[in-house]
């Protein structure tokens, strides 16, 4: 938006010169640098936000507004005669560039004292002179840069997290594990007291170990690691087979799963089969932790094209309605509130919140979000108070994959 502001203005200021340029032609010895004094510098270039520069065809700055003396750190009559390669390197060439092919450039500038800074410069070239007008982005880059970093820095640290992922479950098994056995009896008897004491040990200690699950899937979808195998495979038995890892929670919740496959005109996706199965499954997970009885409704069919246009996927001219598939998992719970709808996808958005299951479910949802995503296709969820939920997927049939 700034850079399109900026090329605005500069199209503005250049068309005023040109239009004046044109009235007074008729003077033998006019050129842009006589074309200023007819201008009125403090209606007009005093409070441009942008330095103002005129050079010659052999690179030399033959006029500055007031805006130049302060990206360069110096009096506007100190730059007249300046080379202007002297300031930005090899800034006629880019001057050139930018003429040419009608468009900023970002380069490094240097003040008077030689202090370096980023800017965008912009230029217009008429009657053997080039117009440039130059804005000082330096704070713009850094932010960038910082953005950049970080982003680097966080996929480094999840790529640390998934290495590490044994060393940190193992321990966590471990606990799990021998508290079982006592709870069995393997370490003799225990008193009621105690026995109390460690099903509240191996309780926690199975939702810590759900959670560090749920927290290495999402590092790993957000890592470098992720490498995607695609193939064809059919997505109602993928959603099937989901449902079937389930079957043992459902029956003892009393969780009824309806089928709709009927108006899907292709079952074969081509795609990562084994991502699409984890997408599916935490959005399962999810539903099966908000609700204890009721309906699980599961329709798979093609989305129409008004469908597509509005979910800011990324079509092109061939895109029909075979296109892509739909998925649909609706629940018959008690849905979300605004609040809870909030970033419900966002894990980092939740960092405030004291709910660990509001944190646990943003991470297991963040991670289907960023496999859908990085597929190719989108996933929203929507939902009302009482009437449960709906998630949506939109899953290209076949894509590259990015």
């Amino acid at each position: 938006m700034l850079y399109l502001m900026y090329n605005v203005t500069v199209e503005i200021i250049y068309t005023c010169y040109i239009t004046l340029y044109n009235i007074f032609k008729s003077s033998a010895t006019m050129n842009l640098t006589n074309l200023f004094s007819f201008i009125n510098p403090k209606e007009v270039l005093t409070n441009l936000p942008d330095a103002v520069l005129v050079i010659d065809s052999e690179g030399k700055i033959i006029w500055a507004n007031d805006k130049s003396s302060v990206i360069f750190e110096t009096n506007k009559e100190n730059l007249k005669g300046l080379y202007f390669d002297e300031l930005v390197a090899n800034g006629l060439e880019l001057a050139e560039r930018s003429f040419s092919r009608r468009n900023s450039v970002v380069t490094g500038a240097f003040t008077i004292s030689g202090k370096e800074f980023f800017v965008e410069m912009n230029a217009k070239k008429y009657v053997e002179q080039y117009f440039i007008t130059i804005r000082d982005i330096t704070a713009m880059t850094n932010v960038l840069a910082n953005a950049e970093r970080t982003g680097r820095l966080n996929k480094e640290k999840n790529v640390m997290f998934v290495k590490l992922g044994n060393e940190i479950k193992s321990p966590i098994q471990s606990i799990i594990g021998f508290s079982q056995a006592l709870l069995d009896g393997l370490g003799g008897a225990i008193t009621d007291k105690q026995d109390k004491y460690v099903k509240i040990i191996n309780k926690n200690s199975k939702e810590l170990l759900y959670f560090m699950d749920k927290f290495l899937e999402f590092a790993h979808a957000e890592s470098s690691l992720l490498e995607f195998n695609k193939q064809p495979f059919d997505i109602t038995n993928l959603i099937k087979l989901v449902i079937k890892v389930n079957e043992g929670i459902l029956n003892n919740k009393s969780i009824n799963i309806d089928y709709n496959f009927e108006n899907i005109n292709k079952k074969t996706v081509s795609s990562d089969e084994a991502c699409v199965k984890m997408a599916i499954q935490n959005i399962i997970d999810v539903i099966i932790k908000s609700i204890d009885k009721g309906t699980i409704s599961i329709k798979v069919d093609n989305p129409d094209m008004e469908t597509l246009e509005q979910s800011k996927l990324k079509l092109d001219e061939n895109t029909d309605e075979n296109s892509y598939i739909r998925i649909e998992i609706k629940d018959s719970g008690m849905g979300y509130t605004d609040a809870e709808m909030d970033g419900i996808f966002e894990p980092y958005t939740q960092l405030d919140n004291a709910n660990k299951k509001t944190v646990t479910r943003s991470i297991t949802l963040g991670t289907s979000y960023l496999i859908i995503r990085r597929l190719g296709g989108t996933i929203n969820l929507s939902s009302k108070i009482m009437q449960g939920s709906t998630f949506t997927i939109l899953l290209p049939v076949d894509k590259e994959i990015q």
